[in-house]
């Protein structure tokens, strides 16, 4: 294994982010001394980081190499895949290519965080932009997806062509953008292509991902079914194909439209600005859309995962100034993002209790994946015929399927790699010749702090076993003061004895130890914990102060 990961004469891959998860993608190409990265994406939080929403990848190896770093290349504006922009891009000081809708919603992220002046932003025509930087040229070939404006990559170096999907679908149909033709990629196979760097998200579905058109019939449907009630269909905002589906459905079916969440309308605004959703209905405000009869009203809302603040929630509790009553019906325009099932139940059971009817991806056709199936990938194969395939934008589960998928229809080399491997793509056979240190950062706060750093470890175990203060004054009987243990009725009989327990316990400490801050400290504190794991079962974090004598 060498130590000096500086890129010779020869193309490297490293992936930060993305590979052997799904999210936070982050991954580097490096060439005769140069790095050019792709993407620069986060992911949300779950419980196991309490009171953090975002986490990162730890970029060190890149920040300690940024004089090397050529450019940031983006390909779609999924939070996965830019929401770290406005962390770390000013930062590692180089210049961000993006397509125009991309763009745009980078930028508006740059000036949030009050960094656009430190960020060089270019943007690159969507259809076949192209720019060159360092060893690399580059060129933007768009492929469906969930949201306008996906690209995949084709990196050409003096090595080979690379082809990096991004995130991607096939759809014949994709009511927004001009997806690459198969001739074209076939031509792209062609010329050949060294390495496809490829999405594995759904590579166990053995169906194709569907077609947007496919959910503008599915959606028409559900809506005209249910004549006469009020309607709310959520969907991720991200969708600019679903949102001018629904502005499509809300004219067809003589309804006005409403739009209820920030995150929509702010896609809305910056889809129009770059020549999408042109013609989509003006939408209603709320106290007009509340004045129309039930049955000629579409609402388009926020909050189909389950958040808490969003709209659909908000609703739910009725604590939002739209309102559905009984026999109104709330379609669920898209699917379960895995670690939202809580959440997204919880609302659902509101909304049952209310009398709401719910219709899910599950009983009509009205969401569809913007991930491949198998069916595409074996077709994607055939059109581009790589020597090389590299899964990634999965879990491991996920990235060795398509390995076997990809060699099993004719790729020769599969390599599967996860977040630190540096894989030599050429010359000689491709495959891992070096491992680096990866991790992963939150935001806590407005501190970007190491997530298995100290305060979020004792965050976790306070939340699993509480915490006891504890105050020792001379001359006075210790305070102490429990959070979250489960004694309740026994709260003073167990504070009493912890209090006889600290007191025996410094009575024990002999000679110079008795005037010892520390050791007086500890006694206290490993009284204390004892007492309450007699009492409770639990082994809470103690704390111990002692006040000047």
């Amino acid at each position: 294994m060498r130590k000096d990961f500086t890129p010779e004469d020869e193309l490297l891959f490293l992936a930060l982010g993305g590979s052997g998860e799904i999210g936070m993608n982050v991954n580097l190409y490096g060439c005769r001394g140069k790095w050019l990265m792709v993407d620069l994406g986060m992911t949300f939080s779950g419980d196991q980081y309490p009171g953090i929403d975002l986490v990162f990848a730890d970029l060190e190896f890149i920040e300690e190499r940024a004089r090397d770093l050529e450019a940031i290349v983006i390909t779609h504006a999924h939070e996965d895949h830019i929401g770290a922009v406005p962390y770390f891009a000013a930062d590692l000081g180089v210049p961000i290519y993006a397509t125009p809708f991309t763009a745009d919603l980078v930028r508006r992220k740059l000036e949030e965080a009050g960094v656009a002046r430190d960020v060089e932003l270019h943007v690159v025509d969507d259809d076949h932009g192209r720019f060159a930087v360092g060893p690399f040229a580059v060129t933007y070939l768009p492929l469906a997806h969930s949201i306008a404006e996906g690209n995949a990559l084709l990196i050409e170096t003096p090595y080979g062509h690379v082809f990096h999907t991004g995130d991607w679908k096939l759809d014949e149909d994709p009511i927004i953008g001009e997806p690459t033709t198969e001739e074209e990629l076939s031509a792209i196979g062609d010329e050949g292509v060294l390495a496809l760097v490829c999405d594995s998200t759904n590579v166990f579905n053995p169906a194709p991902s569907g077609s947007e058109g496919a959910v503008h019939k599915g959606l028409l449907e559900e809506v005209q079914r249910h004549s006469g009630k009020r309607v709310l269909v959520t969907t991720f905002a991200s969708n600019v194909a679903r949102l001018q589906t629904l502005g499509d459905v809300a004219r067809e079916t003589g309804r006005q439209l409403c739009v209820a969440g920030r995150s929509l309308d702010r896609i809305i605004e910056v889809a129009q600005d770059n020549g999408y959703l042109e013609d989509f209905p003006q939408p209603v405000d709320f106290d007009t859309a509340m004045a129309l009869p039930r049955g000629d009203l579409l609402i388009l809302a926020t909050g189909g995962q389950g958040e808490p603040r969003a709209a659909l929630s908000r609703i739910s509790e009725d604590n939002h100034p739209l309102e559905l009553v009984p026999g109104d019906v709330v379609l669920f325009s898209s699917r379960q993002i895995p670690g939202n099932e809580l959440a997204i139940g919880a609302v659902q059971n509101r909304l049952a209790g209310k009398g709401i009817t719910m219709v899910t991806d599950r009983q009509s056709l009205i969401h569809v994946s913007g991930h491949p199936g198998r069916p595409e990938l074996e077709a994607l194969y055939g059109w581009l015929r790589p020597e090389i395939l590299v899964p990634v934008h999965g879990e491991m589960r996920h990235m060795q399927e398509q390995a076997r998928l990809g060699q099993a229809s004719g790729i020769g080399e599969a390599v599967v790699q996860q977040n630190g491997d540096i894989v030599r793509l050429a010359p000689g056979a491709p495959g891992k010749i070096a491992e680096v240190r990866t991790g992963r950062l939150v935001l806590d706060g407005d501190i970007i702090a190491p997530a298995d750093g100290e305060a979020v470890t004792m965050r976790r175990r306070i939340a699993r076993e509480g915490v006891v203060v504890v105050t020792l004054a001379q001359n006075h009987r210790p305070h102490i003061e429990p959070v979250g243990l489960p004694l309740d009725e026994d709260m003073a009989d167990f504070i009493d004895e912890a209090r006889t327990d600290i007191e025996k316990a410094i009575g024990r400490l002999k000679g110079k130890t008795r005037d010892d801050a520390g050791e007086v400290k500890e006694a206290a504190r490993l009284a204390v914990r004892r007492a309450a794991t007699r009492w409770s079962g639990k082994r809470p974090q103690v704390r111990v102060i002692l006040m000047e004598r």
